[in-house]
């Protein structure tokens, strides 16, 4: 039976060991195998969400719930990252960078669908976009390899595809408009 506080030093754990996303997978696969106990763990969604389960310098652990139909432009993490999926599903499309850090475009590379009990690796380089192609809300843990709101990242605009600094409260912004709509229907 998953347990949240198990999970999270298990994730601690992993990272002290390896530091590399090796380790922290095999933690998240675990955990999402058991989706019924995630979601009594960390509750039914009922909204989109970025909920911080653990941060430190060493790991960020966080409860994602992807609004239905929602997209989330491309972005970086400067860091690596492990998405496991336990409701729902998301569908991950990867970029690759053309040109300089701080002034580059983005063009496809690539891309994954998620869905329940998946848990993929993205690398500390790796650009990605995200859609939730479901009518439903997705759940998803995503594990990151530092502390994920301390570093400075980039996002590109979806039109133009031209990097800009990531703005994260233009991105939870993005989240309570897609929570009203939700209400709404």
């Amino acid at each position: 039976m998953f347990d949240l506080d198990q999970f999270i030093a298990d994730c601690r754990a992993a990272v002290a060991a390896d530091p590399s996303h090796k380790a922290a997978r095999e933690v998240v696969a675990r955990g999402v195998a058991d989706p019924t106990g995630v979601l009594k763990a960390v509750g039914e969604p009922r909204f989109g969400a970025v909920e911080a389960l653990y941060r430190g310098d060493d790991v960020t652990i966080l409860n994602v719930v992807w609004p239905p139909l929602f997209t989330v432009m491309p972005h970086e993490h400067r860091m690596w990252a492990v998405i496991g999926v336990y409701t729902g599903g998301e569908d991950n499309v990867y970029w690759r960078r053309l040109g300089e850090a701080g002034n580059s475009r983005v063009e496809i590379a690539g891309g994954c669908a998620l869905r329940v009990g998946d848990a993929e690796p993205l690398g500390r380089d790796i650009v990605h976009s995200v859609t939730n192609p479901m009518g439903k809300l997705t759940g998803a843990i995503h594990v990151y390899g530092g502390d994920f709101f301390a570093v400075k990242r980039s996002e590109w605009d979806p039109e133009t595809l031209t990097e800009r600094p990531y703005d994260i409260d233009k991105n939870m912004r993005l989240f309570q408009e897609a929570n009203a709509r939700l209400a709404a229907a």
